[in-house]
């Protein structure tokens, strides 16, 4: 059997995790990083920018020019928080909500093409599998963290 971390990259290459671009809507282009910005906001109810940012694991700076891009696509709305003007929160515009719902929906059919070709009892082990190992990266020192050395 190939080593984990063989095995992780081979993972992260059939995902697309490493393309500029992950996906493409109506002749829309969104990097990964829009991608799962639309996502954390449509999972979300009018979420902060600093509630999304911490979720995803981004440094403002970068997630606020992110942000930016998105609203020039009109794919997210940026409001002030009406309780505190220095807050702002979240949404998707109609366009947003169609595009997100298209991303989740060419994802779904690709993982469940991939499934396709497994039986119930594989598809139940590998994603109880997944979940196991989202919750033990969960509890690491360096999850989230940049690795040194």
């Amino acid at each position: 059997m190939e080593n984990a971390r063989e095995l992780f990259q081979i993972m992260t290459r059939r995902l697309g995790l490493l393309n500029k671009d992950c996906c493409s809507v109506g002749g829309i282009n969104l990097s990964l990083a829009q991608s799962h910005l639309l996502h954390e906001v449509e999972r979300r109810d009018n979420p902060s920018m600093q509630q999304v940012a911490e979720t995803l694991g981004t440094d403002v700076t970068t997630f606020s020019r992110q942000v930016q891009s998105l609203i020039k696509l009109d794919l997210v709305k940026k409001t002030p928080d009406p309780d505190d003007r220095r807050v702002f929160t979240l949404s998707l515009t109609a366009e947003g909500k169609r595009v997100a719902a298209t991303i989740d929906q060419q994802m779904n059919s690709y993982l469940e093409e991939a499934f396709s070709y497994m039986t119930e009892f594989e598809k139940e082990t590998v994603l109880r599998s997944v979940q196991l190992f989202n919750e033990a990266m969960g509890k690491s020192s360096r999850c989230c963290a940049p690795v040194t050395g």
